[in-house]
Order: C-alpha cells, then structure tokens, then sequence
C-alpha cells in the first residue's frame, strides 16, 4: 500500500492510500479499480490532469520493532492513462502481476502514472 499525494485545485496536498506496482525501475503506476467508491470523477485523477505531477509514500511501521521501520518518498511528472491504450495496458498488466486479488478482475478505470525523476528513502536500522 503507498499513500498517494497529489495538488488539489487551491494547492493543498491530496492525499489518498492506493495498491500500485512498478511498471518499469522509474515508473509507479496505480488505477482505479472495482472497490467503491462515491464517484467515478476522482479528485486525484482531476489533479494530475490539471497539475501533471504526483508523489508517492511507502512505508513500513512495526509497533514492536522500531529498528524495522522505513519508508520511501517518490515523485515525478504524472498523467492519466484512458483505459485501451498501451500505458494503461502496461499499468494494469503491472498491477495484476503484483496483486493476486486482480486475477480475472483487474482495474478497468484510468491509471495514473508517475515517471518517477526523484526518489528519496530512509530506514531505521
């Protein structure tokens, strides 16, 4: 799971969790898939649209032990991939790989994807 952010239409920080994979070494790709939700115009696809950027946080915390905590930070120019092309098609086929709850039912709305140009990290131990 990573914690998405994008930049709402006054600036502010949108962030929402999502599932995503790694479609190649610098591209983070997540869609929007079948669980429910209260609208089909999300406000993370309207702000990467309207922004094309994004970043991403993905992180481990254990209660019991601090010295396994870390987390990675990426960012980069983002967009949104219609359903029936090829980047949506390499998104999803991404997404399915990673997660076995796709198989036979994977994402059929946009992808967002993040060419990520800035990593950042930080682990514990």
């Amino acid at each position: 799971m990573a914690t998405l952010g994008t930049l709402g239409v006054d600036g502010s920080v949108h962030l929402v969790p999502c599932v995503f994979a790694l479609a190649a070494p610098d591209r983070f790709v997540t869609a929007v898939d079948w669980k429910p939700k209260k609208t089909v115009e999300l406000a993370r696809l309207a702000n990467v649209r309207r922004s094309g950027t994004a970043s991403a946080l993905v992180d481990h915390y254990d209660d019991a032990d601090w010295s396994a905590l870390w987390w990675v930070r990426l960012s980069g120019p983002a967009r949104v991939e219609a359903p029936g092309g090829a980047a949506h098609g390499e998104a999803v086929a991404a997404l399915v790989a990673r997660y076995p709850q796709y198989d036979g039912r994977p994402p059929a709305g946009p992808a967002i994807v993040i060419d990520v140009t800035h990593w950042q990290s930080w682990e514990a131990s």
